[in-house]
């Protein structure tokens, strides 16, 4: 399956694998067929387990190979990855003020961004496309590296992150579908909004892809930018929530898990 993949051109790549986290994302949401409510334990575990893979991947799969690419260069190896990591997390903290959406729990009276007269369900779905933006990016990133012929990127290492943050959009898409599900929207309605909050990691992941592709210096500032917008979203959104039900040593086991996992994919195939 490798050796096809690798038939593809790099933009192919990267598309070919953000469709396969949006689709984990759409079959998470296609749990609303199932059922209409999800064990809060269950629930707080997941997103924990979400968060870990997100550490995990913005340093072993973005961080670590953006520090290694700058070696040897005329600033210490260590700049890109700074600029770019701090760089990543104003960025979303941008449109984290200007995009309104609500987080998962929280009453609609502390929505975020610009205010608006939009739903509730509206506001639940742009809360979990914010985060999906990062994601896609990431893993466009990633092979993009591979087609910039860096020794420390792999086409191995990008499938890795693509399967590990398929994973953690698992639990993602069931997170957004089930409120949108408890909020009036039919089943139907809600597995279609549900899916459709993660169309933006192939559109991101093509930027991303393109971008290093065509200006490869950037490379390690791309990866690190990826990182930072990464581990804001984790801090931000996946660990509060994961902890506002009370299931707190739950939540955290699963971010243990989830960064176990994501370590073992990223170095194992890299």
């Amino acid at each position: 399956m490798i050796e096809l993949f690798q038939n593809f051109h790099p933009v192919l790549q990267a598309f070919t694998a953000t469709c396969f986290t949006w689709g984990l994302t759409a079959l998470g949401a296609a749990g609303v067929f199932l059922t209409k409510e999800l064990n809060k334990k269950m629930l707080d575990g997941m997103l924990g387990f979400a968060a870990g893979v997100m550490i995990a991947a913005s340093f072993w799969s973005l961080l670590s190979p953006a520090i290694e690419m700058a070696e040897g260069k005329t600033i210490p190896s260590w700049v890109p990855a700074l600029v770019g990591f701090i760089l990543g997390g104003i960025c979303l903290r941008f449109i984290d003020i200007l995009l309104p959406h609500l987080h998962l729990g929280l009453p609609i009276e502390e929505a975020e961004g610009i205010k608006t007269g939009w739903k509730r369900s509206t506001l639940l779905i742009l809360a979990i496309t914010l985060h999906n933006i990062p994601e896609g990016l990431a893993v466009g990133v990633a092979f993009g590296a591979v087609a910039a012929n860096i020794p420390s990127a792999s086409l191995t290492g990008a499938i890795a992150l693509a399967i590990g943050i398929g994973i953690q959009n698992f639990p993602e898409g069931l997170a957004v579908s089930l409120p949108l599900r408890r909020e009036g929207l039919s089943s139907l309605k809600s597995f279609w909004y549900g899916q459709l909050s993660g169309i933006v990691e192939p559109i991101a992941g093509i930027i991303g892809a393109v971008a290093v592709i065509i200006a490869q210096p950037i490379l390690p500032y791309a990866l690190s930018f990826a990182a930072g917008a990464m581990i804001f979203v984790v801090v931000e959104e996946l660990i509060p929530e994961s902890q506002r039900g009370g299931n707190t040593d739950l939540a955290t086991a699963g971010a243990m898990i989830g960064f176990a996992v994501m370590m073992v994919l990223d170095v194992a195939f890299s």
